[in-house]
């Protein structure tokens, strides 16, 4: 009899543990789902302040970020920061660290952060970025310096002119350029200083403009100064004729007399060509003649009447001649 129970019990036994393990294995799985269902992650966000900064790359030069981490761990356990950088250097600890980016080349950089929250039985981490910009925009032009020339007082054509400039107000790091250009003439020195000399033969009636321009600089630093030449006065041939009758010489000066009475700063030049067989005193006695009648007979200042002996001809010739204040005959 009782081998009988013997042999039910070890028939019937494999089958009551192997209930048991199933029973069990189910009640652990659901205390398992149960327990991960109900866990919540933490979370985590970043920010950078500045997210940009200017940094050109010189040593000595602070550039410093803030990181700030805003992290929650819904269980309430306690969280454990780790920030990493592939550049700079990262100072402190916590949810708020400085970024020292001193040194670092113009680009886009990352700050990582890992956040764990786990308890011993459980284990939870978070991960977040944050990226900031190194830029190293171009430097300002740097202001003009005043620039001033100095034109010549006194020029005549033909001289050497010397145009000098000056500068004042900031200069800056910027090497001091002299780029000059004239608008006529030629610079025969100076180029590249601070003072040039240029030829101006051939500028008479035209303009001389002297153009200096400053080097280094991207703005329009110059300055220019310009002289006007003249035209050249020069004496005009009036009217000619030989020796004539005295009632038609006097015809023809009295023209003379009133081209030089409508230009009362003019003079009067009567030039006597004595014949080859002139008698002795017969120049004199022409120029004396036509000198009386102008200063005499048609009123007109006898300083402005200049007698003049040329070369002898072959019959004696009177020259009228009309010559502008300033003017030099030839």
């Amino acid at each position: 009899m009782f081998r009988s129970r013997r042999l039910l019990v070890g028939l019937f036994l494999p089958f009551v543990l192997l209930a048991v393990n199933i029973f069990a294995a189910n009640a652990f799985a659901q205390k398992v789902r149960a327990e991960t269902v109900a866990y919540e992650p933490p979370t985590l966000s970043l920010s950078a302040n500045p997210s940009a900064i200017r940094l050109c790359g010189g040593e000595g030069t602070a550039a410093l970020v803030r990181l700030d981490a805003v992290a929650t761990s819904p269980e309430k356990n306690p969280i454990s920061y780790r920030w990493t950088s592939d550049v700079g250097r990262i100072q402190g600890n916590g949810s708020v660290v400085t970024w020292d980016l001193s040194g670092v080349r113009p680009g886009y950089y990352k700050a990582f952060l890992e956040i764990d929250t786990g308890n011993g039985d459980q284990i939870c981490k978070a991960f977040a970025s944050t990226a900031i910009l190194v830029e190293c925009p171009p430097l300002p032009p740097p202001p003009c310096p005043t620039v001033s020339i100095s034109c010549p007082a006194k020029f005549e054509v033909g001289e050497q002119l010397t145009f000098n400039s000056t500068l004042s107000g900031s200069l800056g790091n910027v090497p001091t350029i002299y780029n000059w250009t004239v608008s006529s003439g030629r610079i025969i020195e100076g180029q590249g200083t601070s003072s040039i000399k240029v030829d101006t033969t051939g500028l008479a009636g035209q303009t001389l403009t002297a153009n200096l321009s400053m080097g280094g600089y991207n703005l329009d630093c110059s300055a220019s100064c310009s002289l006007q030449f003249p035209v050249p006065l020069s004496c005009r041939a009036f009217d000619q004729f030989p020796a004539i009758a005295r009632n038609e010489e006097k015809a023809r000066l009295d023209n003379f007399a009133i081209e030089l009475q409508n230009d009362p700063s003019a003079s009067g030049y009567v030039i006597v060509y004595p014949g080859e067989h002139s008698r002795s005193g017969e120049v004199q006695t022409h120029s004396a003649r036509v000198v009386d009648y102008l200063v005499n007979s048609r009123g007109l200042d006898k300083r402005r009447i200049v007698t003049v002996v040329g070369p002898a001809r072959p019959n004696l010739m009177i020259k009228l001649w009309v010559c502008p204040q300033g003017a030099t005959p030839r």
